[in-house]
């Protein structure tokens, strides 16, 4: 007891803190209160099995040595989980499945701890990279908008850049020299040594003062020459030789002989041509190039020479001939011609030629008179002949020609052309019994007779000559009389009835009887694309008279009468529509319009009433007769058509009582407009227009708190309504919550999300407010979440900064290379840049685009003002008026104003050209 130690000294009252105090040695926990311990085979290791087989008392069995590190490369103890490496315990025991499956929720339980912090980790890891970036740009970023305006530099500035200097001073190779021996320089020498010699064969042409001939460069010229003219005649595919005959003495024509190199090629190509002349000398092309190659080398005596033989050795050649002729002087070409004709007496070619080398057409037509004494059946001497001659000669001839040659029709048809109506009738007889199977015969017999006046007579020739040629066994093709119909249309005069009546023969032929009406309308639109309109309007009448019940092809016809046509067959087109077609509305209401445009408002009130007869409690027809009373000023008549409409219930359309609010609020009525309004949204809850309408008449009023409660009332019906959203945010705006007005927005950007024009508003509202850097953030985002809006980009470039301005443009085209907004944009910065004609371009396109949308016509006809004159402005106000645009953030704003109801489409661009230069966006 003496040796356990003591507890050191306390305080009165103090308590012993036994974790501070030593337990004394051989000290047994729990053994006070009968607690004992106890072992474990975990403690002792696992038991040691006897040997099987071995006998008690026996020797005991050499023990196994502890496993080494070389052990876990044993194949038996690989573990498909493990490996060969059972773990750190893989000698006191087995890794069982037991193990495995704990492992495996460890590593789940590992991967799911991950996930949770993924997101945070890579989202850190990501601002690190963005501010890392931004701290440390890379030099392409830094200087990317200056590698742009690369673009503009020119040529000059280019070649004025100073090329720098080789500054590497340390890692510049060393060279050394070594001096040069005598002999490569004595050789050098002697490869450039000039010859001086007189040219013994060039004769007198050589100067007697003798020239100098650098012999290396002839070589290497001639070296050059041969190996060009090689590859020129060798396939690059095949190898094999690809020269052509007939070409290669053409190109004989065209060779020049520059150098001595070319005259060595010429020896060779005259020994050539002289070994096919003596090898086969009836071979009249081989004569002909040896002449040709004799002309190119300046001798042309030799080869006058070389054709005179030719002729003699190859007489019945034509070509031979006429290349003789061709190096003769004319008189002596005469000669040599006649000694051609002598020997080829039917040679068409060869009184051809020498009809060409007289001088005076009676001269002509005496040699071809001859010629035709010897081939009476040359097609082509005669039709020269008949050129030549006078028209009464030339109908001599003719006559004579057609007995000569009675299958050739161009002959038939220039005779009867050339003859009177009876003889010209006559003859178009007699071609047609000389050529039974020819439709151009028929054709012309129309023509003839539609010159005359006979149009009754007409149709009955082109049904004769479908009948006869197919009694004899002649194809009718319906391509060819459709482009015989375009070609009688476009003749001068116009033969309209010959066209008809082809069309009306042939219409029907080859066509099944279900695919009658779209090949018909197929065939009509195309002849209007090539201008043939009498052909469209003969295929439209001949589908009408099939299918009178189809209004669709009443529409077509009467397009086509508006566009071509006079305003009284427009109106005969129209009658008969509405005749055939009562129950078509399309057609009422264009009978209807193209009186009220031509000034007749009475005639148009009137084929309204017979609309209205044949369809009662029609909403189209009903808003036609509103919008022709509307437009004339008659208020009191419009408001009686649509309360008559409002009566009844299949006319009475949300459309109906949105133009009966309009009628009261043009009448200055605010209480009548509020009551339509009132009861229209009690029966049309979703239609956001009304709601819409009910806000702005609170705004007139000046009932800022009513029109917020119309708005949101309004909003909580149509949530997809983007013009409710845009009110209501503008509203907020006008009253001083811009905070308001943005909350507004961005509610309405959650739900509807991808609206550019949500973002669009958002911004010019931060713009309007002044707060720049945060529309900069907004654009920012609008472009991520609508990165093909042409809207939004084009309002980017117009916010980014003048330098900026041009790689925003790059990249909006890019994104969006057809949108008409970034087009405009790209022509405003050629316009600021006075680059005119660039300009005016983009301008045209963006129109052409979409000229639907008023803003651009605005842009446009600013742009003419201020660079292209006031003719050039009036042209675009009146392809502006043609167009007829709706839309478009200002266009609709004065559009929609209601001071502007009545105005015309060139006052509201000339009003929208005002707001674009002095108001802010909407």
């Amino acid at each position: 007891m003496a040796n356990i130690p003591r507890p050191p000294a306390r305080a009165p009252g103090s308590k012993i803190d036994f974790n501070t105090v030593h337990a004394p040695s051989n000290y047994v926990p729990g053994l006070g209160r009968g607690a004992t311990g106890f072992t474990t085979r975990s403690d002792i290791g696992p038991a040691r099995p006897g040997v099987v087989g071995q006998e008690p008392g026996a020797a005991p069995a050499p023990v196994k040595p502890p496993p080494t590190d070389d052990d876990a490369l044993d194949d038996s103890k690989f573990d498909e989980f493990m490996g060969s490496d059972a773990g750190a315990f893989a000698s006191f025991g087995e890794y069982d499945q037991d193990d495995k499956e704990a492992d495996e929720i460890w590593e789940k339980v590992d991967d799911f701890m991950d996930d949770r912090r993924r997101d945070r980790r890579e989202k850190r890891l990501q601002e690190q990279l963005e501010k890392y970036r931004a701290d440390n740009p890379k030099i392409t970023e830094q200087f990317a908008d200056l590698k742009r305006k690369l673009a503009d530099i020119a040529e000059d500035d280019w070649n004025s850049i100073p090329d720098i200097g080789d500054y590497t001073i340390k890692k510049r190779p060393r060279t050394s020299f070594a001096p040069v021996p005598d002999t490569l320089l004595q050789k050098a020498a002697a490869e450039k040594e000039t010859v001086t010699a007189l040219d013994a064969q060039a004769g007198l042409s050589t100067p007697v003062s003798g020239m100098t001939t650098n012999l290396t460069s002839v070589g290497e010229g001639r070296r050059t020459v041969i190996g060009l003219s090689l590859d020129k005649m060798a396939d690059s595919v095949s190898g094999q030789t690809v020269v052509d005959p007939k070409g290669y003495m053409t190109d004989l024509g065209s060779i020049q002989v520059k150098s001595d190199a070319e005259i060595g090629d010429i020896k060779k190509a005259r020994m050539l041509l002289k070994s096919v002349i003596n090898t086969n000398p009836r071979h009249a092309p081989g004569w002909v190039a040896a002449a040709r190659l004799e002309e190119v080398a300046g001798k042309l005596t030799e080869a006058r020479q070389l054709l005179q033989k030719g002729c003699e050795m190859c007489p019945q050649s034509e070509d031979i001939w006429l290349e003789a002729a061709r190096l003769q002087t004319p008189d002596n070409a005469k000669a040599v011609l006649a000694r051609g004709v002598a020997a080829n007496p039917n040679s068409v070619k060869l009184w051809m030629q020498a009809a060409r080398l007289e001088a005076d057409d009676i001269a002509k037509s005496r040699v071809l008179r001859r010629a035709l004494e010897r081939i009476p059946t040359a097609v082509r001497l005669w039709k020269a002949a008949v050129e030549l001659a006078n028209e009464d000669d030339a109908r001599v001839l003719l006559s004579r020609a057609v007995e000569c040659c009675p299958q050739h029709v161009e002959l038939w048809l220039a005779l009867a052309r050339l003859e009177r109506y009876d003889n010209a009738r006559k003859v178009l007889n007699r071609a047609r019994q000389a050529i039974p199977t020819e439709p151009a015969i028929w054709i012309s017999a129309s023509k003839l007779e539609e010159v005359q006046g006979n149009q009754g007579m007409v149709p009955k020739i082109i049904e004769r000559g479908i009948t006869s040629l197919k009694a004899n066994s002649v194809v009718i093709d319906r391509d060819y009389w459709l482009k015989e119909a375009e070609a009688a249309e476009r003749s001068q005069p116009p033969m309209t009835a010959t066209c008809l009546a082809c069309v009306k023969a042939v219409i029907d032929l080859g066509i099944e009887e279900e695919d009658r009406k779209r090949t018909w309308m197929a065939d009509a639109d195309e002849a209007i694309k090539r201008g043939s309109v009498e052909t469209a309007r003969a295929i439209y009448a001949h589908a009408l008279a099939v299918f009178p019940g189809k209004k669709s092809i009443w529409r077509r016809a009467a397009q086509l009468e508006k566009a071509k046509g006079s305003k009284e067959s427009l109106d005969a087109i129209l009658k008969k529509a509405v005749t055939y077609c009562p129950q078509a509305e399309v057609l009422w209401l264009m009978a209807a319009k193209e009186k009220w445009l031509s000034g007749e408002v009475n005639l148009a009130r009137q084929i309204l009433g017979e609309a209205f007869t044949a369809n009662s409690d029609s909403e189209n027809i009903f808003l036609a007769a509103f919008k022709l009373e509307f437009e004339n000023n008659e208020l009191e008549r419009a408001r009686a058509i649509l309360d008559k409409a409002r009566a009844s219930d299949s006319s009475s359309t949300q459309r109906v009582w949105m133009k009966s609010a309009i009628v009261e609020r043009e009448l200055g009525d605010a209480q009548a407009e509020a009551r339509v309004l009132q009861e229209g949204i009690v029966k049309f809850p979703y239609f956001d227009k009304l709601w819409l309408m009910l806000g702005q008449l609170e705004e007139r009023r000046g009932a800022s708190d009513a029109a917020r409660q119309a708005y949101q009332n309004g909003i909580r019906r149509c949530m997809s309504s983007i013009p409710l959203w845009r009110s209501s945010a503008r509203l907020e705006e006008k009253l001083g919550s811009v905070g308001k007005a943005r909350a507004i927005l961005e509610q309405a950007r959650l739900k509807n999300p991808k609206q550019d024009e949500l973002w669009l508003a958002a911004v010019h509202t931060e713009q309007r407010s002044g707060n720049t850097k945060a529309a900069d953030a907004l654009m920012a985002k609008a472009l991520q979440e609508c990165p093909n809006s042409g809207a939004l980009w084009a309002e980017c470039i117009a916010m980014a900064a003048r330098p900026q301005r041009r790689s925003k443009s790059v990249d909006a085209l890019k994104r969006c290379n057809d949108d008409p907004h970034v087009i405009a944009a790209v022509a405003m910065l050629f316009q600021n840049d006075r680059k005119v004609d660039k300009a005016r371009t983009w301008y045209n396109r963006a129109i052409t685009l979409n000229p639907d949308i008023g803003d651009l016509w605005a842009l446009y006809y600013i742009f003419e003002t201020q660079h292209g004159g006031a003719e050039v402005a009036a042209e675009v106000l009146a392809k502006c008026v043609s167009a007829e645009p709706r839309h478009g953030e200002r266009w609709q704003r004065v559009a929609k104003d209601p001071k502007n109801a009545h105005a015309s489409v060139d006052k509201i661009l000339k009003l929208v050209k005002h707001d674009i230069e002095h108001e802010p966006a909407p």
